[in-house]
């Protein structure tokens, strides 16, 4: 039932509406109806469909190179489920940021071209964290790659990301105090064993699940980011490759740390008796027997990556990037991409989370790698 209201006093009286009807009728929205075309005005004319010349083309890139590559640019195939164990399933693409201090965070990992056509998950894991509030809090960036053909590998990466996330949260407090004090030494104590700690970890929990520690392993890489607008000190700390770069002035400044390597293979029987008498006799038999290892020293284990470690204090304007190899190395190897990418973030702005997504997708064809890729915007 509907009721008929008269004009108020003073009001233009509303023309009479027949009713709709017919399959041709306009759709009535409530009391309105859509308003023919005026006289001599088409529909394609009418004001509601002339919205000005549009903006020009954003100069995001598809790829770079002379050839695109070889795989689909979109994903193709998921990852097969388990329904009893659907938490290890791990989403196509990551992406996070945020602003504190003198800083803009933007954060991404996106699955690699090959991963996608093949119906492999991840194996990059990213972490975004913030612990404590104001000027004391400390933002934590973290990504980890799982080794390569390892069944888990994304399970490894998501899990040492996981430990080295609690470890830094529970000594936030301190660290931030290092951090705006720049006690360097302090710091790399310090999250050298927090690091150790999160990998020893990992190893174990290989150990209790019967997998061998070195497929079930990752690499770990972190950004330490302190909330205070004085502070410009930002900290890097991990094990294993990957890429930590610096754009100042529109130049890549590449700024890994340089670790000490142990070069050779492990020499067998370290530390034994000489290998010649008193008298100058040297001792050359070889029975091709075994030596059982020493009582007295335990079992030497295999080398591991050594621990990568660096501050640096931003100036204005620059742009610091963290990666995993799969984005170190087409930034290494494709000086087109280095070019683009430094017309695309030397601008006054960060880019937008949309904008920062498109420009890290940018592909080189021969590189389908994972690519998880942290940068940093200095005000």
């Amino acid at each position: 039932m509907s009721a008929t209201h008269p004009p108020a006093p003073g009001a233009p009286a509303l023309p009479d509406r027949p009713p709709p009807s017919g399959p041709t009728a306009a759709p009535a929205y409530g009391d309105w109806t859509p308003a023919a075309p005026a006289e001599g005005e088409s529909e394609d004319e009418s004001p509601a469909s002339r919205l000005g010349p549009l903006p020009p083309p954003l100069t995001s890139r598809a790829h770079v190179g002379t050839r695109p590559p070889t795989y689909d640019a979109e994903p193709t195939a998921l990852p097969a489920a388990d329904p009893d164990d659907l938490d290890a399933l791990v989403p196509d693409t990551v992406l996070d940021g945020a602003r504190y201090g003198a800083c803009t965070l933007r954060a991404v990992s996106v699955r690699g071209d090959s991963a996608r056509y093949r119906g492999e998950p991840r194996r990059d894991a990213l972490l975004t964290a913030r612990f404590g509030a104001g000027e004391r809090a400390l933002v934590l960036v973290a990504l980890a790659t799982g080794t390569r053909t390892a069944p888990g590998a994304h399970l490894a990466a998501a899990e040492v990301c996981r430990w080295i996330g609690a470890a830094v949260g529970r000594s936030h407090e301190r660290l931030t105090d290092d951090i705006r004090a720049a006690r360097r030494a302090d710091l790399k104590a310090g999250l050298h064993r927090l690091t150790d700690r999160s990998l020893g970890k990992l190893r174990a929990a290989a150990t209790e699940q019967g997998l061998d520690p070195d497929d079930y392993a990752a690499t770990l890489r972190c950004l330490l980011l302190s909330a205070d607008p004085g502070c410009r000190t930002r900290v890097f700390f991990g094990v294993g490759p990957g890429g930590l770069f610096r754009l100042r002035d529109r130049e890549w400044q590449d700024i890994e740390p340089e670790v000490a390597e142990v070069k050779g293979e492990p020499v067998l029987g370290f530390g034994s008796a000489p290998h010649e008498t008193p008298d100058g006799d040297r001792l050359t038999m070889d029975l091709g027997i075994p030596t059982p290892p020493s009582p007295y020293e335990p079992a030497p284990e295999p080398p591991r990556e050594p621990f990568r470690f660096r501050t640096s204090v931003a100036r204005p304007g620059d742009v610091l990037l963290m990666c995993g190899t799969g984005f170190a190395e087409p930034l290494h190897g494709e000086p087109e991409l280095r070019a683009h990418l430094a017309d695309r973030w030397s601008g006054p702005e960060p880019p937008g989370l949309t904008a920062y997504l498109a420009d890290t997708q940018v592909r080189v064809k021969g590189y389908a790698d994972d690519r998880t890729a942290v940068a940093v915007w200095e005000a």
